[in-house]
């Protein structure tokens, strides 16, 4: 190979490698493949023809095209049995003076690249990893490529085709190392900030209850409001959770990492068992340390309400949780011998945790009386089954 033209192949194969390495976007990449080639090859056209799915029956789709005149060309598919194609599976390098005469190639030239003659296509990939074909046309008539053109195309569709591979794999740790990221801030927002302020909210409400009377009608409206946007903020938070917790979804990507549900129930009931001036019983039973973490956010959430109504409106002087897991999933109770649900206060909360279960293929329900105080349940299965599955298997008993 000329020394000059090493150098220029040698210069094109690093910008490569920088800009595919770096994180941008692979058609730029092969933009850059594309027209490196064109020019080492002193060719008026390049084209990077990719190989689909096994579905594809061997079929390349033009991916990136450089030329004078590439109207037309992108998405353009030619079959298994074109130069291009054939050289994708793994064929040799193809070469001939005149793309639209030579019988190995003739019959599958498309209307959009007649006007061409002299061809030659190189295996785009390396190592047994064939991603398609770089191919590079002249117009016809003009001179055909030399065997060190062809030499040099070789080469470099190889080489371009590791740098490819590599960033590939980088993109991929990189993408494990954000939603390793995204998991611990969404851990830290629910496990700390949520409890925290979740905490200061019931504090506050315990206040405003026991200084009814004190307060002027206009404070204990402020700190009425307060406390809303408390709530409005806790909400908020769990949806920002929520969407760190469910990226756009990577093939053969676990659904997040298992929650420990036994030790974030203990750590709601504490909360509870503060503001209410006494600990609830807590019953654990099964395996709850490994809950997939979406799960086991609609469980928090539950419990995390149902406590939160015994704190704000039962009265009650004794509160009962049990959280079982079954081969049916987990089942959630809590009771306490309160007051009740008083009917002048806002549900919005209870309608929520009901459109959860819903939408999560569970069940949740509550039983309320002055008399006898309040259960709320709820259920979930750890299958993903749909709502309408839930619909139609039999109801738990509310035991």
């Amino acid at each position: 190979m000329e020394p000059t033209l090493a150098a220029r192949a040698l210069s094109a194969a690093t910008e490569i490698t920088t800009t595919a390495l770096s994180g941008d976007d692979p058609g730029a990449v092969l933009g850059l493949v594309v027209r490196h080639a064109a020019e080492l090859a002193e060719a008026e056209l390049g084209l990077v023809m990719v190989r689909g799915d096994d579905g594809d029956d061997g079929r390349v789709t033009v991916e990136a095209a450089h030329g004078e005149s590439t109207t037309g060309l992108l998405g353009l598919v030619l079959p298994a049995e074109s130069a291009a194609g054939r050289v994708a599976a793994g064929g040799e390098p193809v070469v001939t003076d005149d793309v639209t005469r030579d019988p190995r190639t003739s019959r599958f030239v498309p209307p959009e690249l007649g006007a061409y003659g002299p061809f030659a296509a190189a295996p785009f990939g390396t190592g047994g990893r064939l991603l398609g074909a770089l191919t590079v046309y002249r117009s016809d008539g003009a001179e055909p490529f030399s065997p060190t053109a062809v030499e040099v195309l070789t080469a470099f569709a190889g080489q371009a085709g590791v740098v490819l591979a590599l960033a590939e794999g980088a993109s991929a740790r990189h993408r494990v190392t954000l939603y390793e990221e995204r998991e611990r801030i969404a851990r830290e927002l629910h496990d700390v900030i949520v409890q925290r302020l979740y905490g200061a909210g019931m504090q506050l409400d315990r206040v405003r209850r026991r200084m009814r009377k004190r307060f002027a009608h206009a404070d204990m409206a402020r700190l009425g409001e307060a406390i809303d946007q408390l709530d409005q903020t806790i909400e908020e938070i769990r949806g920002t959770v929520r969407a760190l917790r469910s990226p756009e979804p990577e093939p053969h990507e676990p659904d997040g990492a298992a929650t420990d549900l036994a030790e974030s129930a203990r750590a709601e009931v504490r909360i509870a068992g503060e503001l209410l001036g006494y600990p609830p019983t807590l019953e654990l039973s099964g395996e709850l340390a490994d809950i997939p973490a979406e799960r086991a956010d609609h469980i928090r959430a539950a419990l995390r309400e149902a406590l939160s109504n015994v704190v704000r409106h039962s009265g009650a002087g004794e509160t009962r949780v049990t959280l079982q897991r079954d081969a049916s999933g987990v089942r959630l109770r809590v009771r306490d011998n309160g007051c009740g649900v008083p009917r002048d206060v806002a549900k919005r909360g209870l309608r929520h945790l009901a459109e959860r279960a819903e939408a999560a293929g569970g069940r949740f329900f509550v039983n309320s009386s002055p008399s006898l105080g309040t259960l709320v349940a709820f259920d979930l299965p750890l299958d993903r089954e749909s709502p309408a599955q839930a619909r139609e298997s039999p109801a738990h008993g509310q035991s």
